[in-house]
Formats: structure tokens, sequence, C-alpha cells
């Protein structure tokens, strides 16, 4: 089974990127491990201490851990301290995959966070530097969406989240200071996205993914 570290630049990315996918490939066997980045806050409704309180929920729904790696909301940027950071983490926990989010946002935090994701990946395996632990090298890094702009998806596969739309949809729902409090449509809009993409692929429902690297297959028999 593979470790996989999911990179997410705020609280609630990844549960509306890939949530349903999490909770499958914790079912599958595989070791899922959550990095925020951020905090999220400030927001109109939450707090620091109420966006921990959610995520935490919702981490337990999906039957992960997390940890938050303290840059900045709002406000990160991609640096040498913040690769540095981040790359410990992957030191730690010595993942062979990596989910970060797709580069194109509007969003500068996703935007900066997918290049602090990336050239991490690439810091993690240096020797001779001051970042602590033992090297390590992810050998893949895949692209959830969680982009904040109105764009049409060109995934390079999907996956099928058919059974673990219900515990997505409620590790969504832990985020009651983002979606709850205003009536937010985002929640519906995510299930719309994964029903269309389910459709793609012949399904109830899917979530997207994108790489730039080929994407290796053990057997057709792994084809929908």
């Amino acid at each position: 089974m593979a470790s996989i570290l999911v990179i997410g630049p705020h609280p609630d990315d990844q549960e509306l990127g890939m949530g349903g996918s999490i909770v499958r490939l914790v079912e599958q066997g595989h070791r899922m491990h959550l990095v925020d980045m951020t905090d999220g806050e400030p927001t109109p409704a939450g707090s620091a201490e109420v966006r921990a309180r959610e995520a935490a929920a919702a981490a337990k729904i999906m039957g992960v851990g997390r940890t938050l790696l303290g840059l900045p909301n709002r406000q990160v940027t991609h640096s040498i301290e913040s690769r540095h950071k981040l790359a410990a983490v992957i030191r730690v926990h010595r993942p062979d995959w990596l989910f970060v989010p797709y580069p194109i946002d509007a969003h500068p935090d996703h935007v900066a966070v997918t290049r602090i994701a990336e050239d991490a990946r690439f810091d993690a395996k240096l020797t001779k530097t001051e970042i602590p632990g033992e090297p390590w090298h992810p050998k893949r890094v895949i692209y959830y969406y969680c982009t904040h702009l109105r764009m049409s998806f060109q995934p390079t596969f999907c996956l099928d989240i058919s059974e673990q739309m219900g515990r997505k949809m409620a590790a969504i729902k832990c985020y009651e200071s983002q979606f709850g409090w205003n009536g937010s449509a985002v929640p519906e809009m995510v299930k719309t996205m994964n029903g269309y993409f389910g459709g793609r692929i012949g399904t109830g429902y899917a979530e997207p993914f994108f790489s730039y690297e080929v994407v290796g297959l053990g057997g057709l028999d792994q084809l929908i």
C-alpha cells in the first residue's frame, strides 16, 4: 500500500477537491495524511479555534490525520523557508504520492502552495541541507481541482467515488463557518461537478485529477 500526502492551502480544500478519493484510498488500505498549509483564518464567520474543530471533525469522518504547517493565510509566498518547512513534513511521512492543488487558480494562496509543494518534493531529496530528517523523494505528484476559477476541467483521469460521496459531503458539512451560516452554494456545486464527471466515466460520482507526468497502470483490468 502507498503512503500519500494531500496538500491543501486551507482546511476544506482537500475535502472539496478530493474528499471522496481520500475516503476511498483509506478504505483501500493506503496511508493518508492531510497537510493544511494555513489555518484558513480570518474569515467572516470563523476563527482559528472554530476552523481547527471543523477540520478535526472532517478528518475524523474521512479517517485521516492532518498537520497544520502554519503559514499565514492570505499571505502565502513561494519561498525557500516555506519549501523547507513542507519538505521536512515530507521527510517525516515519506509519501509515495503527493496530491496538490491544480496550478491555475484565482486564489494567490492556492497558486503559491502548488509551487511550494512542487519544489518541496525536490528539496526533500537533497543531502547536505539543514532540512531535518532523512532525504526522501515522492514518486508522483497528482493535481486535484479546488480552483476558485469558473473553468472547464480537462482531467487526466477520474476516480469513481459513488460509494464515498455521502462521507465527502458530510466532511464538507463540518465547515459550518464556511458554508453553513451563509447558505453557500459551494457544496451543491461540488456535488453537481462530481456528478458530471461520474457521468463521463459511467458512474454516479467521480473526482477529476490531472498529471503532467505519465500515469502508469498495472493492467487494463483497473479501467472502469
